[in-house]
């Protein structure tokens, strides 16, 4: 009893000294990058629709599929995580930021081969990521079925 006390009589001492989180400086950070992300995207879908004569609907995967190899590539370079630490959820809310998830965790095992290294770590940040998308992906997907029976 008497170490929590202690332990909560050092937070509120200490909370004078701390500097204060510059929320709003982070915020517009964040909204920039992000924005000038679906911006670069933009312009990629763009090129698809305009210069390689795809329609609107079919060029929505190349887009993405475009986006994740531009990320991969800067998480390759080094450049991807310089973004994000600039950036914070701006870089890792888009695509762009699930793939750098991914391949920040097979560059970061690679020294430990093929399988046992990048196939089983690639996952480990992105895959719970997938599971809720695959999850709420069913259960949204079941009550539309369900609501359009007229239940």
């Amino acid at each position: 009893m008497a170490k929590a006390k202690m332990k909560d009589d050092y937070k509120n001492q200490i909370k004078n000294f701390q500097p204060k989180p510059p929320y709003f400086l982070n915020c517009l950070k964040a909204f920039l990058v992000g924005g000038f992300i679906c911006l670069v995207g933009q312009g990629i879908q763009n090129f698809y629709i305009n210069v390689l004569n795809f329609s609107e609907k079919d060029a929505g995967n190349p887009t993405v599929a475009t986006l994740i190899l531009i990320s991969a590539f800067l998480t390759g370079l080094g450049i991807y995580d310089k973004i994000g630490q600039f950036a914070g959820a701006g870089s890792a809310v888009p695509v762009t930021g699930f793939a750098n998830s991914m391949t920040s965790a097979a560059i970061e095992h690679r020294s430990e081969g093929i399988v046992l290294g990048v196939a089983t770590n690639m996952f480990k940040l992105a895959g719970s990521v997938i599971v809720f998308g695959v999850v709420a992906a069913y259960i949204v997907g079941m009550i539309r079925y369900f609501y359009g029976l007229g239940f």
